[in-house]
């Protein structure tokens, strides 16, 4: 099984990714809904967070974690390699694709505080933009995670929101704009609107997928999965979402808009449309 947590419900961006990727396979995903959202909270209590629900998804039969939030990625991904002995698969900045698309030599961000804060961002970003004078511009995106875990992704409220952060971008000459949190792709559609389509949207989730596939074949390989059996939450569906707060709606409804993009892009025979269809979604206290 593969385990996958976030903040919210905005993983569901990777596993959307994930699926695309392994269709077959089984998923635990865990939105920390009752911490809800990660960006400007400690450290230590991301790290705190994280290590809870790592050990919960290796009780469960976790082969490999995707920690599909880049707030924890950059918070806590480290601790958790220390701590426990399976493979975690992060958010990587997309910084380095979008300073190698760039026509202008401006890129934008968009992440949340403690992406932006992150060691592995500003690593990244010196590596593959500034050293070779290629401008970022950095947003904040204070409130658009509060949009996506409300399911408010196209009022005008919502529009007005984005404009605020993308219009710096598009009057600072960038071209190219990383999505540097996954409950932004579900905002894509009025990123793109707000910016007429003058800029390219960056989401690192396919990547984050293909590296997820590569560490499984080794993990299989090498037989290091994880022998524990699965609770029945698993052995009823292949595929259970769950949350830590107590309203289970916006999952549901990205979930099921997911598996419909999903299927009309007509990459999974009729089984593994099946297989997708069957989820579950619980409440979990964690």
């Amino acid at each position: 099984m593969i385990g996958v947590f976030d903040s919210g419900a905005g993983g569901l961006s990777v596993w959307k990714e994930l699926v695309k990727t392994m269709p077959s396979e089984d998923y635990f995903y865990i939105s920390d809904a009752a911490y809800c959202p990660y960006g400007r909270k400690s450290k230590e209590m991301i790290l705190e967070r994280a290590s809870a629900i790592t050990r919960f998804l290796i009780e469960r039969g976790a082969e490999i974690i995707v920690v599909a939030c880049n707030t924890a990625t950059a918070a806590a991904i480290e601790g958790l390699r220390q701590s426990f002995d399976i493979p975690f698969v992060g958010m990587e900045p997309a910084v380095k694709p979008a300073a190698a698309l760039t026509k202008t030599g401006v890129i934008g961000v968009l992440a949340t505080h403690g992406t932006l804060q992150g060691s592995l961002y500003k690593a990244t970003s010196e590596k593959y933009a500034r050293r070779k004078e290629v401008k970022i511009i950095e947003e904040v995106g204070d409130g658009l995670v509060e949009l996506v875990e409300g399911g408010d992704t196209q009022s005008p409220e919502a529009e007005a929101l984005v404009k605020k952060y993308i219009d710096p971008m598009i009057e600072a000459g960038a071209d190219c704009v990383v999505l540097g949190c996954t409950h932004y792709p579900f905002l894509e559609p009025i990123i793109r609107k707000v910016s007429s389509d003058k800029l390219i949207v960056i989401n690192p989730a396919p990547a984050v997928a293909k590296r997820a596939r590569q560490l499984l074949d080794k993990v299989r390989r090498n037989g290091i999965g994880s022998s524990l059996p699965k609770d029945k939450l698993t052995s009823q569906s292949k595929i259970v979402i769950a949350t830590t707060g107590s309203n289970t709606d916006t999952l549901r409804s990205l979930a099921t808009s997911v598996t419909m993009q999903i299927a009309e892009e007509g990459l999974l025979t009729e089984s593994e449309i099946a297989h997708l269809e069957k989820i579950i979604f619980i409440s979990l206290e964690i």
